[in-house]
């Protein structure tokens, strides 16, 4: 499980960015230190460290920044529908909106939502959006984030693992900057193919002086049940619009597309409701070796029976204790968070949970591990931040 506060909630764009000033704490108050626009020099890359993933730089911003109200988002993995985007255009309140390519991304049994987008007109919905350098390094086919962010998920050379397969896009980190809410990072849409990502399935919308409610209640009678309406201060101050349907559906490589994609709706305790459609179609309750009875992704089930049958067939079954198995498919956010855990999909598993706390070596058997691993599964242990109870799908294996 990650702690608490692993993803930093995006701020809202009245808020100061780092690179561009400190903020204050009132009049006459001291100034906080800035945080630098990119990473230090010894883990930069070269320019233009992408060129196949590279686009246009944009040059000096002359567009007004604009504030980030509410974002529509698309039910289905699809893209919004064309008629539906011209008529959100159309309502008097609008002021400006933006077309975005969302989707999320598993980094360590948390799920971050990534963004790649156009840099020379996305930026104007960011208080960074300013900064030359910052979308420069966008276009050059670079990832932005905060720097609170990068430092819990960005690895000791400043890339990110985008995805939880072993194929996953490793990213370098060009720049920090904080984004607009709902959005954990961002990339240029050069990228939209590779992490698979859905074209023009988000609209970021500016209701400028505007009131974002009145244009809520018009917004209503257009989305129908094609796109979710998100709030964007309501999940500026608690990470995500309880009122709305919430989709959830991975990219990064051929597990996530294997899970598939879910709506949900928050339902309080930490705990959220996926579509049952979605829970028939995919979520089983079967026997495996050990541990008996598991309900997981169906995805999973052929690839953890197989792990499990060469665990006993090696004579290490009494490595893994069935009384200390906590379980698979779960659907939750990660505790003290509004973040889904990998177990809202039922891909991930926790073994001998009390002598392998995270943060610790643990006492997981190095050779169940490999095992583990042989079979499609990664490993907390190896993580950053450990978590050795935990194992997680990041490889499709025929287990034939």
């Amino acid at each position: 499980m990650l702690a608490a506060g692993r993803f930093a909630r995006a701020l809202t764009a009245s808020l100061c960015v780092a690179v561009l000033a400190a903020c204050g704490n009132g009049e006459g108050s001291p100034q906080a230190k800035p945080e630098p626009s990119t990473p230090p020099a010894s883990s930069q890359s070269p320019a233009n460290p992408d060129s196949e993933r590279s686009v246009e730089a944009p040059g000096a911003l002359t567009d007004p920044l604009r504030s980030a109200d509410i974002m529509l988002v698309a039910l289905d993995p699809k893209p919004l529908p064309a008629e539906l985007i011209a008529n959100v255009k159309k309502l008097k309140d609008v002021a400006a909106t933006e077309l975005i390519d969302l989707g999320s991304v598993s980094i360590q049994n948390s799920v971050a939502k990534v963004a790649s987008v156009d840099p020379a007109t996305y930026r104007r919905f960011t208080s960074s959006g300013k900064s030359e350098e910052i979308w420069k390094r966008v276009a050059g086919g670079e990832l932005a984030l905060s720097q609170t962010l990068a430092k819990e998920v960005a690895d000791d050379e400043a890339y990110v693992t985008l995805g939880n397969d072993k194929d996953a896009p490793r990213v370098h980190v060009g720049a920090y900057a904080d984004q607009v809410p709902n959005v954990d990072m961002v990339l240029n849409r050069a990228w939209t193919k590779d992490l698979g990502l859905v074209q023009d399935n988000a609209l970021l919308i500016s209701t400028g002086i505007g009131s974002p409610q009145k244009v809520r209640k018009q917004l209503k009678g257009l989305v129908a049940d094609v796109a979710s309406i998100q709030m964007l201060d309501v999940v500026a101050r608690f990470g995500l619009d309880p009122n709305a349907k919430q989709t959830a559906y991975l990219t990064g490589g051929s597990v996530a597309q294997a899970v598939g994609s879910f709506s949900y709706r928050v339902i309080g305790g930490g705990r959220i409701a996926p579509d049952p459609a979605w829970v028939r179609a995919n979520i089983r309750t079967e026997q495996v070796p050990i541990v008996g009875a598991v309900t997981c992704h169906k995805v999973v089930l052929p690839q953890l029976r197989a792990a499990l049958t060469e665990i006993v067939e090696r004579g290490l079954a009494d490595k893994i204790h069935p009384g200390e198995y906590a379980g698979c498919y779960y659907p939750r956010f990660i505790a003290n968070s509004n973040n889904l855990s990998l177990h809202s999909f039922g891909i991930a598993l926790d073994f001998n949970v009390p002598g392998n706390q995270r943060g610790t070596v643990g006492e997981m058997d190095r050779t169940v591990v490999s095992i583990f691993k042989k079979w499609g599964f990664g490993w907390g242990g190896d993580w950053k931040w450990t978590d050795p109870m935990h194992f997680e799908m990041n490889a499709l294996v025929d287990p034939r």
